[in-house]
């Protein structure tokens, strides 16, 4: 007869080679291991759950592009913006990702609670470089005040830029 201590062994050798086999044939990402990019499996066996370094020593010999227009946004449209939506209290601002969202505020002499997210996506001076998204407490704000204050921003952009330009 066994001892009931192998044979409890034995269950769990058991239990722990049935669950190896079971999960042998999964993979991380819900794929398996020969339908993903070979890189990311390489990745995997060499660097585990952490998955590849973001850069590696080798990244200097790299080229790059010009680092001056890496998430550049135009400044003129950017300060105007801001001088234009000034009643608005600023939540946050990103100029790299040219987002600028503003919070609820009442323009002057107005009676009507605003929010407006501002979107500057390209350096150039232009109207297809901004993007005003507004809304009211009651949802979306209407197609002519949205117009409205993007050609206000772009009316200050244009004087901050002539004003400049005069120095």
């Amino acid at each position: 007869m066994r001892d009931p201590k192998s044979n409890k062994t034995m269950v769990i050798a058991g239990v722990m080679l049935a669950t190896a086999v079971t999960l042998g044939g999964c993979s991380r990402s819900g794929q398996p291991a020969e339908t993903r990019p070979a890189r990311e499996v390489l990745d995997r066996e060499i660097y585990g759950d952490r998955g590849a370094p973001e850069s590696t020593i080798w990244d200097i010999f790299r080229a790059r592009g010009d680092a001056g227009q890496v998430g550049a946004v135009n400044r003129y449209i950017w300060n105007a913006a801001l001088e234009t939506l000034s009643f608005l209290p600023v939540e946050s601002v990103d100029p790299f990702t040219g987002v600028i969202s503003l919070g609820y505020g009442v323009p002057p002499g107005g009676g009507r609670a605003y929010r407006a997210t501002v979107y500057v996506s390209d350096p150039a001076l232009d109207a297809r470089s901004l993007n005003v998204a507004v809304m009211t407490r009651s949802g979306p704000a209407s197609v002519e005040t949205n117009r409205a204050i993007e050609d206000a921003i772009l009316t200050r952009a244009r004087q901050l830029r002539q004003r400049d330009s005069r120095y």
